[in-house]
């Protein structure tokens, strides 16, 4: 299994952290051999230092994901160098870290839906500020991505890439 993996959303206090703690899950349980580097950040820095969002938490520990250590960050000019798969949530993140990325590193960024069967090609929208039921949807979402970038980097281990 290969890849350092770095989700990427507005604030890295919903989204991201999830689908960190989604994909650590699916390697836990699918490899657990295997350790991969995997980790989350924001495009801005409106939360810096806070918590995962307390819905975001209680939702993803309901499903079986720890994510309430998480500690919000804003993506720093090393992690595209440092992380060979950069996964944003929707669309205006890609744009916002294809702005910010070396050209060299331009080919990392994608869509994290750019890997799930039901939602594929589809952006996670932004739960912050809504409902339950927007946590979970977008949970939904991210699981999905998740699972297929799990299948991807299973069959890739057998061609020599790191984990």
């Amino acid at each position: 299994m290969a890849h350092a993996v770095l989700f990427v959303c507005t604030a890295n206090i919903c989204r991201s952290p999830m689908a960190e703690g989604v994909l650590r899950a699916l390697v836990a349980g699918a490899a657990p051999a295997e350790r991969p580097e995997i980790a989350s950040a924001g495009t801005h820095d409106y939360h810096v230092g806070k918590p995962a969002f307390p819905t975001a938490v209680s939702l993803a520990r309901k499903r079986g994901y720890d994510i309430a250590g998480h500690v919000a960050r804003r993506i720093v000019p090393d992690d595209f160098d440092r992380y060979d798969m950069v996964l944003a949530m929707d669309r205006f993140n890609v744009a916002g870290l294809l702005a910010i990325a070396p050209t060299r590193c331009k080919g990392k960024i994608e869509l994290l839906l750019s890997y799930g069967e039901r939602f594929h090609g589809q952006e996670v929208p932004d739960p912050y500020g809504g409902e339950v039921r927007d946590f979970e949807r977008a949970l939904d979402m991210i699981e999905d991505g998740c699972e297929g970038l799990l299948h991807l980097l299973v069959r890739s281990r057998g061609r020599g890439l790191r984990m």
